[in-house]
């Protein structure tokens, strides 16, 4: 009898643990931009038709800083839309060079494997727009995507400009909007948004800033800050 309570227990131990580890999901509307794409149109649109997600995920005790950070994301077929809403108390935007490490200043980021085949590509974007992006399965197998494709096809507004900066502390809330094109998707041949399900997680960082901080969309459960882990992305279902 006691052995089957404990068979009992461990059971709902695990079960409680699987249950604790359900990925979130976000359903990504199609819409339309009227008129040409800017901040203005693309924020009217995102906020008529979508709704606000949170980035607020701690995982990591250590780092307890928790700036308020939320999204919206929306698609086109051939374009997707992102906007995020940002509230902190420093902001760094040292980074210029796309590829660079743009995780150390004010961070914003989105991994995706779009295919749901194991290769993921990692977009990070410092609260200026500096962009990186590579391609491939894990943190220590990444492909970049060349600068030039990053600068030509990528658009982004941000409202905090577009000039390089140092620490600056405070209270500061600011937005960006980011235009992601297929064909940035190098390793997707044909890829298209529409119908498509996708693994995905949404991530806020600043490794140089005063206080450290680590976000995720999707819970993340590692020993310590490793945003690189697809296996505990959330789903993109593309209508």
């Amino acid at each position: 009898m006691i052995k089957f309570k404990l068979i009992s227990f461990i059971i709902l131990i695990l079960l409680w643990s699987c249950s604790d580890m359900k990925s979130q999901s976000i359903d990504v509307p199609k819409i339309s931009i009227k008129n040409f794409l800017s901040y203005e149109n693309i924020s009217i649109a995102l906020e008529e038709n979508t709704l606000l997600n949170k980035i607020n995920w701690l995982e990591w005790k250590e780092f307890p800083y928790q700036p308020e950070v939320n999204f919206r994301i929306a698609h086109d077929d051939s374009l997707l839309f992102l906007k995020y809403y940002i509230k902190e108390e420093h902001i760094l935007a040292q980074r210029t060079d796309s590829n660079s490490a743009v995780h150390r200043d004010s961070c914003v980021e989105f991994f995706i494997d779009p295919l749901q085949n194991g290769n993921y590509y990692n977009f990070e974007f410092n609260c200026i727009g500096t962009t990186h992006l590579a391609y491939g399965p894990g943190r220590g197998k990444r492909t970049f995507i060349p600068p030039e494709l990053i600068e030509n096809e990528i658009k982004i507004w941000s409202t905090l400009g577009e000039e390089s900066f140092e620490e600056k502390s405070g209270i500061f809330e600011w937005e960006m909007v980011v235009v992601i094109p297929s064909s940035i998707f190098t390793y997707s041949d044909g890829l298209s948004f529409s119908k498509l399900v996708s693994n995905a997680n949404f991530y806020k960082c600043g490794d140089d800033t005063s206080k450290l901080h680590y976000l995720s969309w999707n819970q993340v459960k590692t020993p310590k800050p490793d945003f690189h882990r697809p296996e505990h992305f959330g789903i993109l279902n593309f209508q």
